[in-house]
This record gives C-alpha cells, sequence and structure tokens, in this order.
C-alpha cells in the first residue's frame, strides 16, 4: 500500500473535479455530500486526535468508517435513512479514489463494501378526492392572495411537482397552447414536462393575466413580489387544511404537507390505471422501484388481487403429482 497519502487533497479533487466539472451535480448533493465529510472529519479529529487536513487514506480504513456510521446514531441519533445517506456520500468519494489511488485498491474496496442498513418503509400518506376537493375550495378567491393560493395547490396537485420545484417556477414555464404544460428542472437537474388538464390549464390562465407583483418573474410570487420560500408554502397549506378540515372532518387527523399532495397527485394517476413506468416519468423518479411504493399503499389494488384467489370460484384444487423420478426427489426436499 502507499504509505500516507492525503485525504485533503483528494477531497479538493472530488468535489471539484468530480462532483462539480465532471457530473455537475446539484447544490443540494454538494451540500449534503460536504456535510457528511465534515461529521467525518471532526469525528476523526476526537477519536484520532488528528487535524483534518493531516488525515491520511489508511487511517480512513472500514472499521474506522463503521465506527463514524455507529457514532452517528448512537451519539447523534440519526435515524438509518439518514446514516445510509451517509454512508452513501463515503462510498462515493471512495469510488473516486479508486481511480486515483488504485495502489490503495484492498482498504478501498472493504469501505465500498460496508452494507447499507434495511429498514422499515414508512407508509405513503395520501389524500381522498374529497379531501383534495375541500382544500382546493378553502382559499378565498376573492383576493388576490386567495387566487395565488388556489391556483398554486391545483397545480401541486394535478402534476405532483416537489415543493423545491413548484416554488422554483417562472411564468415562462408555463406553456398553455396546443400540448399544454409545466416545464421544471428537478433533481439532478434534469429538465421534464409535465402536461396539464383543462382546468388547471383554464386557472393557470386566470391567474398569468393578473396583474404582476413589481415586475415578479416568479409564477407564484410573495406580496413583494419575491419568490416564496418552502416554509411559506407549508404555512399556507396548513392554513387552507384547517379551514378545509370543517366541511371535511377526515383531514383534521391528517398531517399534510406538500409532499402528501405529491404522493395524492401519484395515486390518482395509479387509480386511473396509469403504468407505474410512466409515473415515474410523470414525477421525476431516478428509479422506477420508487414509484412502486405507491403500490403498497393502493389497497383496492391488493382486494382486486385477492378477489383472484377466491378458492370457491376455482373448484376443487388437486394435488400436484410429478412424474419423474428425479422430480419426486425434489419434491420431497
Amino acid at each position: 500500500m502507499k504509505p500516507g497519502c492525503n485525504v485533503a487533497t483528494l477531497i479538493e479533487r472530488y468535489f471539484t473535479e468530480r462532483l462539480m466539472r465532471q457530473r455537475n451535480v446539484s447544490a443540494n448533493t454538494i451540500a449534503s455530500y460536504r456535510d457528511t465529510f465534515r461529521l467525518l472529519f471532526k469525528f476523526a479529529q476526537v477519536r484520532l486526535r488528528k487535524a483534518p487536513s493531516a488525515l491520511t487514506l489508511d487511517e480512513l480504513d472500514a472499521p474506522f468508517i463503521g465506527e463514524f456510521l455507529t457514532d452517528l446514531e448512537t451519539k447523534r441519533g440519526v435515524g438509518v435513512t439518514t446514516r445510509n445517506l451517509r454512508l452513501t456520500a463515503v462510498r462515493s468519494f471512495f469510488r473516486f479514489v479508486s481511480f486515483e489511488e488504485p495502489a490503495h485498491g484492498a482498504l478501498i474496496q472493504r469501505v465500498l463494501a460496508i452494507p447499507s442498513k434495511r429498514h422499515d418503509k414508512r407508509q405513503v400518506h395520501f389524500l381522498t378526492r374529497p379531501e383534495i376537493e375541500a382544500i382546493l375550495a378553502a382559499p378565498d378567491r376573492t383576493t388576490w392572495l386567495g387566487r395565488r393560493d388556489h391556483t398554486l395547490l391545483l397545480l401541486a396537485v394535478q402534476t405532483g411537482l416537489r415543493l423545491s420545484e413548484l416554488i422554483s417556477l417562472d411564468r415562462e414555464s408555463i406553456h398553455l397552447g396546443a400540448g399544454a404544460h409545466v416545464r421544471c428542472v428537478g433533481k439532478g437537474r434534469k429538465e421534464r414536462c409535465t402536461p396539464l388538464t383543462r382546468y388547471t390549464q383554464l386557472a393557470l390562465h386566470t391567474w398569468i393575466n393578473e396583474p404582476q407583483r413589481r415586475g415578479a418573474g416568479a409564477l407564484f410570487p410573495n406580496l413583494h413580489g419575491g419568490r416564496l420560500s418552502a416554509d411559506s408554502v407549508q404555512s399556507l397549506l396548513a392554513k387552507h387544511v384547517r379551514v378545509a378540515s370543517t366541511s371535511c372532518p377526515s383531514l383534521a387527523s391528517k398531517r399534510v404537507s406538500p409532499h402528501v399532495l405529491r404522493h395524492s397527485a401519484a395515486m390518482e394517476l395509479l387509480q386511473a390505471g396509469v403504468d407505474c413506468s410512466v409515473i415515474a416519468l410523470w414525477l421525476g423518479h431516478e428509479s422506477i422501484e420508487t414509484t412502486q411504493t405507491y403500490l403498497h399503499a393502493h389497497l383496492p389494488l391488493k382486494e382486486a388481487a385477492l378477489a383472484k384467489l377466491d378458492p370457491y370460484k376455482q373448484g376443487k384444487r388437486q394435488r400436484f403429482r410429478p412424474d419423474d423420478q428425479l422430480l419426486t426427489f425434489l419434491e420431497m426436499l
């Protein structure tokens, strides 16, 4: 093994060359990975009594990385999901190092072999159509704010855009001609277009014709013409859910966030019979496995599958009888 390989030099090249120049990753990814290595180097500073800039690669071996991950869970109280995200960042760095410093291949492979922890996936929460209608009816559309909120919530629940995608929309992001759609830049700086229903088109057409606030370019500006913050959208949604719960009591027991509106859009597509691969494209999912989460939450689909297994509709079942000695042997194992 090549001794004395300085980690600081590798980290600098990893962020500037690999992440920023070669992969052109988003600012959110840079921030997440940066925070991971801040935590790792602070842990090393305490555990090894060594300045981060003086660390060598052989000190960041698999047992040490394992201790760091355990410390995150026990001392900092992070969940399994966060622990796995930190491990993803570490793995990404060591994959980069495998090309830069092949002499450290054995150490690198042992770090890359550290497994992610399995964990129970949270149930997907979504709204029913009556609950959606109650929320959309809650804003007072005789006011500018009410019309803005109604249009924003309608667009959110029809398109399933992420909160970050919604607040970054400009007026130019909306196309209301033939093939009406909204264009956004999602995770990984991937651009996608999402079609608009006739009702959403009409609402957006009316909204865009409203007088602009101080020449605001944002599709949904605040009172001062600036862009809405994520907290502002969370707050306005909570306000309208409280109003809607008076006419739709089931909302009172639900925690409704902008991401729940996204889940609701996906579930409505699924209930309409849209294939999971199309829903994945619609929502901008990296993998169809993410979209398949909605299948687990869709009780009517499970009930339909159960109905097909009704033994009383299939007549008397006969025991399987193998027709070959080898098959008989395998059947008896």
